[in-house]
Parts: structure tokens; sequence; C-alpha cells
């Protein structure tokens, strides 16, 4: 099925349904299909016997499963669109199948225009799971103009080959010693600064649906994101009284790191409380006046992405080890999920 400029193979899922003759099934979309909402009803409705219910809570990726209580409704199955599965969640709550949304946009221009700005010869490939289908393609284009790509697999987080998340980088990291620089095909920032910051190579951002490459660019928001870490950090060190922010999300929960995280403040005589949520927001958490910093243990980019909206410090697990001079600023990293 085409979805503007996606296609989505739904054929998987009505096979499961009908297979399991699941008779309420929960569908998961990404906000940028959320206006196909009708189209994939009524394809599913026609397809199997199953009736739908759409979620309309954001979903981050492939870690935000839907909720236990769905099974309140007598959702027996979730289907979620546009990510792949983290491989070691374990069992789900809920018997879930995810179906990847795969981009259609052509890859060949935005990597053409990018190999003048490829540093070495070894290049590391990585990308979002949209475009993993195109990987041969930009490793074809790569060869032939001379250049030695090297795509890896991650952890055990990861599902395919060449693919990073928002909070995990390791199919990239893994071989950060074997090459020159990094290429990354896919939209937005998020994800080339992550990675940039994890290896301290060169990366190349090329950006299919804007035909942008972006190379200063990343490395000056890489400095100003460092600034305003170093900025939370500092405004961290008379902290005394701490929370200890714990998803509850399936796949962001850390309550081992947590407990961790407790025992270490405790150590350094910081009053400290854990809090568990679902979505993070800092209206949850107005109410907790009394605290002067919070860490989060759930997705890393919780205290980057949304640093301005809280009124007093977020860190990470990694800024909170430099606050208390365990680990030195030059070697900050940022924060993943294994």
């Amino acid at each position: 099925m085409q979805l503007s400029d996606y296609h989505v193979d739904f054929k998987k899922v009505v096979r499961t349904i009908n297979n399991n003759k699941y008779s309420l099934v929960a569908i998961q979309i990404p906000e940028g299909l959320k206006n196909y909402a009708l189209k994939i009803v009524d394809f599913l409705e026609k397809q199997t016997p199953a009736k739908t219910i759409v979620v309309a809570d954001p979903c981050f990726g492939a870690c935000d499963i839907g909720h236990y209580e769905l099974r309140n409704l007598g959702v027996q199955f979730i289907l979620q669109i546009g990510h792949t599965p983290i491989e070691n969640i374990g069992k789900y709550h809920i018997p879930t199948e995810f179906i990847n949304a795969l981009s259609e946009k052509d890859v060949n221009k935005v990597v053409n225009k990018s190999l003048p700005f490829l540093k070495g010869k070894n290049i590391g490939v990585v990308t979002t799971a949209q475009h993993l289908h195109k990987l041969e393609e930009i490793k074809k284009i790569l060869q032939k103009n001379k250049f030695n790509p090297l795509i890896s697999k991650g952890d055990k987080r990861i599902s395919s080959n060449g693919q990073i998340l928002g909070c995990n980088f390791s199919a990239a990291t893994i071989i950060s010693d074997k090459v020159d620089c990094y290429l990354f095909i896919g939209s937005g920032t998020f994800h080339p600064l992550g990675l940039l910051l994890n290896s301290k190579k060169t990366v190349i951002a090329a950006d299919p649906y804007t035909n942008v490459v972006k190379t200063t660019e990343i490395e000056e928001l890489k400095d100003s994101i460092l600034r305003q870490r170093y900025g939370a950090i500092a405004n961290s060190k008379n902290a005394k009284k701490f929370g200890i922010l714990v998803g509850i999300k399936q796949g962001q929960q850390r309550i081992e790191l947590a407990y961790k995280i407790k025992k270490l403040l405790e150590k350094y005589k910081k009053k400290n409380l854990i809090i568990s949520l679902d979505n993070f927001s800092f209206l949850s958490l107005q109410g907790f006046r009394e605290l002067d910093c919070y860490i989060s243990t759930a997705c890393p980019r919780i205290a980057i992405d949304d640093y301005l909206q809280y009124k007093v410090p977020i860190l990470t697990p990694i800024e909170l080890e430099i606050l208390l001079s365990i680990r030195k600023w030059e070697d900050y990293k940022f924060d993943q999920i294994y």
C-alpha cells in the first residue's frame, strides 16, 4: 500500500490476523502517516474479520509499544507501523507485529552529492529504518567511486545491519576503529549528532527528502549541544535533591540503572527518589518543587530535546558521572540504551 512517499506491505499482517483469528486490533501509526488512518483501517477491515482501534498517543519508536491497558478494551493484537523491532525487548504484553514504512525517495542524487565531503577511503554507512532497503544501492555508488563502504551489525537492540536508532549507535561505533568517517542517510540532525558525539569521527548527513548534505552544520550543532550540556551540569553543581526518572515504555525501562544511580547518589550524600513516567513533560514533574535536578534513565533525547522546558536541570546518567567527578568532561558521550 502506498502512503505518501512510503510503501507499507500489509500482506504479512493480514495473514497474521487471519491465521490467529484476532477480532480486535490496535494500530500505532507515526505522526506523519496518521492522515492515512482511514485508508489503513478500511484495508484491514476488508481483508480480515477484525475490528480496529487507532492509537492516537504519540509513537516515539519501537521502544514505545502499545499500552498494556489496551487489553482492557479487548485488544488481542497490536500493529506498529514505521519501525523495526528492538531485538532484546523480549516478550510483549500483547502480541505485536512491526511493519516498516519504506521510503521511496531516490537516494542516488544526495549520495552522489555527498561524495566530495567524504574523508578518507573507508566509509561507515548508516541509516534509519525507512532507508534500510537502499543500503545496497548506496554501497554500490560508493564502490563505483573508489570508496570502501562498511556496513555493520549492531548489538542485540538492533534488528538490521547499518541501522542506528536515536538511542543506540552500536552498528556504527562497533566499526569506529575501521572507518575514516561516516555517511548517514536520512532526515533530521539527531541521529548524526548522536553518532558524532559517540564516535568522535566526522559524520556526513545526506538527506534524500531535501537533497541537502550537512557537514559543518552537524559540527556546529554538536558544539551548541555540548555548551548546553555543560551548562546543565554546571547548574547542577549545588544540587542536593535528585529525581531519578524511569520510563515505563517497554523499550525504555532501565530500572536497574535507576537503582545503580540511587546507590551512587546516596554514596555522595544526595537525597533522591525514583519517579516513573510514561510520557515525559515538565507538567508531570512541576509538583516536585523540592528537587534540584533530574537524572533521566529513559529515552536519551529527553534531556537534550526538552531541556529548556524544565525549570531545573535534567541530566543523563553519563552527565551525572561528570557532575560527581567520576568521569571527565573530555570523556563526554551521548547516552545510549543497550
